[in-house]
């Protein structure tokens, strides 16, 4: 088809009735069997040889030796053709032998991509190791430059998987190509057989070379709330939280990252299962091996806080090594609801030495010790029977709590509170109300003072023997009934017994059957026991309307009855 179209164009260039000489028809046949040649010897899709023999507007015009010449864009050469020159021989590849107008349509860039995609398929079936860098997070892995775009799947990224693939962008990696399809363009990579391959080979140098208590270089490749996995070239082994610092570590994380690379001592190995203990501060001295001549009794030391607790706070002498400032030694007050009330963390505080367990890597730390105890001399600055003035601080179902000063307390018992029966503090005292009290007894071992309002008044029960005598007859109201009786209370507040034998006429068993709370009674009093501050009533002995003799001799009788709760 092209050697009919030169024949005939050249054919037309001369008169039917002129004739070529014998030379002229000599040139004639070998330039129609060169083009004839040159197109037979090539074929479209190939990539072939030429020559460029002109450099204009952006274009080098390329002679492969055809009848006519192809045009490329500089661009599509390297350095967008800056390095080209006339004469230089180019590989390129040949789209068409001929476009609309005659010309060749040659491609420098698809040639370019051809020989690198048949370089690729020599290096794929050869397993050869390439370099690609990633450019970009693709569906189910990542995309990969090496000349041509290929694909990584997430699978085949690392030995594990990386959940964050976007700080892999702009890295190179060795790669090998696993799979390659030219009618589709698409090239399948592997960085992890690569991988797989390497840590085998480490592997069996590292079996070799693991012996316990020798050191070893590694690489972070895990971290865990328990500890970290450092790969030690070809097999894991864990570095225990317990084994990173003879001091506090909190998480592993504050000492380490992925990737680090760090010296460690190898613990324990365990042949048969491949498993390897390691330890980071074995590797330094134990700074608890002088411990108690650095840290002796009674040395006031300063310190860091490193951990508040409920139960106290621990404070880091040096790196290494701790104590513990327990609740009760923070302070001489003895109402610290927490220690974060006291310090926060990474407060520099003083301390004293208290005491030191070597064996078990324990210091007892105290700071109250630091200023003077208010206990030393409590007993000439509250001496028994002086009265004193304090706040109200907490109000209890057994009494109320007086601070007197700072550190020091006080205790009123509710039965130190007044003459009259109460149920609670409450009615009678409020929370940081002021009282003036009286020091009753002092406990200088156990830091207690016991204190009492009731002692500042006359005991009533001095006037009681002279005001209620027995047989005196009284109207009072039941407040309580138990099993062995009934409680009435009547004159000014005070409450006397009726035992069950005493609750009438009739023989009663069951007291709250018999008799309710709030109702009046009428009785007479048949004991008063002014050691005990008790007073014992009858109805049966009212009902009656015994004489006194008759109720000195229902007296005796009650005596003797021995119940576990009698009068």
């Amino acid at each position: 088809m092209a050697k009919s179209k030169i024949t005939t164009t050249l054919e037309d260039d001369f008169d039917e009735e002129e004739k070529l000489s014998p030379e002229d028809q000599a040139a004639w046949d070998e330039m129609e069997e060169y083009f004839s040649g040159s197109l037979h010897q090539f074929k479209e899709g190939q990539v072939i040889q030429g020559t460029i023999i002109e450099l204009a507007n952006g274009l080098a015009t390329v002679d492969v030796g055809f009848k006519s010449e192809g045009t490329i864009n500089v661009h599509e050469f390297p350095k967008n053709g800056q390095d080209l020159s006339v004469g230089d021989e180019v590989e390129v590849f040949l789209e068409r032998i001929e476009d609309n107008d005659g010309n060749v349509v040659l491609s420098k860039e698809k040639a370019n991509k051809i020989k690198l995609w048949d370089s690729l398929v020599t290096k794929h079936e050869a397993e050869e190791i390439i370099e690609g860098t990633i450019i970009a997070k693709a569906k189910g892995g990542l995309t990969v430059d090496i000349g041509l775009k290929a694909f990584l799947p997430g699978s085949q990224i690392d030995l594990r998987p990386i959940r964050n693939l976007e700080k892999l962008i702009g890295q190179v990696f060795e790669m090998r190509i696993i799979k390659m399809n030219k009618k589709r363009g698409n090239i399948v990579l592997s960085r992890r057989a690569l991988l797989e391959e390497q840590r085998l080979n480490s592997r069996s140098e590292t079996l070799q070379k693991l012996e316990e208590g020798s050191l070893i270089t590694g690489t972070v490749k895990n971290i865990t709330e328990y500890g970290i996995f450092v790969d030690l070239g070809g097999i894991d082994g864990l570095l225990h939280i317990t084994d990173m610092s003879w001091g506090r570590v909190n998480h592993p994380s504050e000492m380490f990252s992925m990737g680090d690379k760090l010296d460690v001592m190898v613990l324990r190995f365990d042949k048969e299962k491949e498993r390897v203990s390691l330890g980071l501060k074995q590797i330094t001295p134990d700074p608890w091996v002088d411990v108690d001549e650095k840290y002796p009794i009674k040395k006031k030391i300063k310190g860091k806080v490193v951990s508040i607790t409920d139960y106290g706070i621990f404070v880091e002498l040096e790196k290494g090594i701790e104590g513990l400032v327990h609740i009760s030694e923070m302070s001489w007050s003895r109402h610290i609801k927490h220690p974060s009330k006291i310090v926060s963390l990474r407060d520099e505080v003083e301390a004293i030495i208290l005491t030191i367990d070597k064996e078990k890597k324990r210091i007892s730390l105290g700071m109250k010790q630091i200023e003077p105890n208010p206990w030393e001399e409590i007993e000439e600055k509250y001496p028994i029977g002086a009265e004193v003035v304090g706040t109200i601080r907490n109000l209890t179902d057994f009494g109320a709590f007086i601070e007197l000063e700072d550190g020091v307390d006080g205790l009123i018992h509710i039965s130190d509170l007044s003459w009259k029966k109460i149920k609670h503090p409450s009615e009678i005292l409020k929370k940081k109300d002021e009282v003036q009290t009286i020091v009753l007894n002092i406990d200088k071992e156990s830091c207690r003072i016991s204190l009492g309002v009731k002692q500042l008044q006359p005991d009533p029960w001095d006037d009681i023997a002279k005001n209620y005598s027995i047989g005196m007859e009284i109207e009072g109201t039941i407040i309580k009934t138990t099993g062995f009786g009934a409680f009435a209370e009547f004159g000014d507040g005070l409450e006397g017994l009726i035992h069950v034998t005493q609750l009438g006429l009739k023989n009663v068993s069951e007291p709250d059957k018999t008799i309710e709370v709030g109702q009046k009674i009428k009785a007479k009093i048949v004991k008063v026991d002014t050691n005990n501050k008790k007073i014992a009533l009858s109805i049966k002995a009212y009902e009656e309307n015994l004489d006194l003799e008759a109720i000195k001799l229902e007296q005796n009788q009650l005596e003797a009855l021995k119940e576990e709760d009698s009068i």
